[in-house]
């Protein structure tokens, strides 16, 4: 395998697609008719036990939670939760242009994402 693809389920695609091309700055290539397609940074995997229905979440990382937060704060990205402490990390989420809403987080674990292949 070469990579992994990330798909975030929008009520408002095109409003995610523009937040992360023009808010974000994430690079992209068009796959067709406007259907971006963007590169993401160092992206890790983890699999966590559950009692309940399977589920998928995307969380972007950072190395500084109160840094990222001003900043995004300073492109008017709305965040939906306090943040909290957790085993593996400080933790909060935002809200994405077309209603959903992504995790943000500081790990205090070793990062795999950093690691050479």
């Amino acid at each position: 395998m070469t990579a992994g693809h990330v798909v975030l389920y929008s009520r408002d695609p095109e409003a995610d697609r523009e937040f992360f091309q023009k808010v974000l700055k994430y690079p992209h290539v068009d796959a067709g008719g406007g259907w971006l397609i963007f590169k993401l940074p160092p992206t890790e995997l983890g699999v966590h036990p559950t009692e309940g229905k399977e589920s998928h979440e995307f969380m972007f990382m950072c190395e500084d939670l109160v840094t990222t937060m001003a900043e995004l704060t300073g492109k008017r990205i709305v965040f939906t939760r306090p943040v909290t402490q957790q085993p593996w990390g400080r933790v909060t989420a935002f809200r994405l242009p077309g209603g959903g809403e992504v995790g943000l987080y500081e790990p205090s674990h070793p990062v795999a994402a950093t690691l050479e292949k």
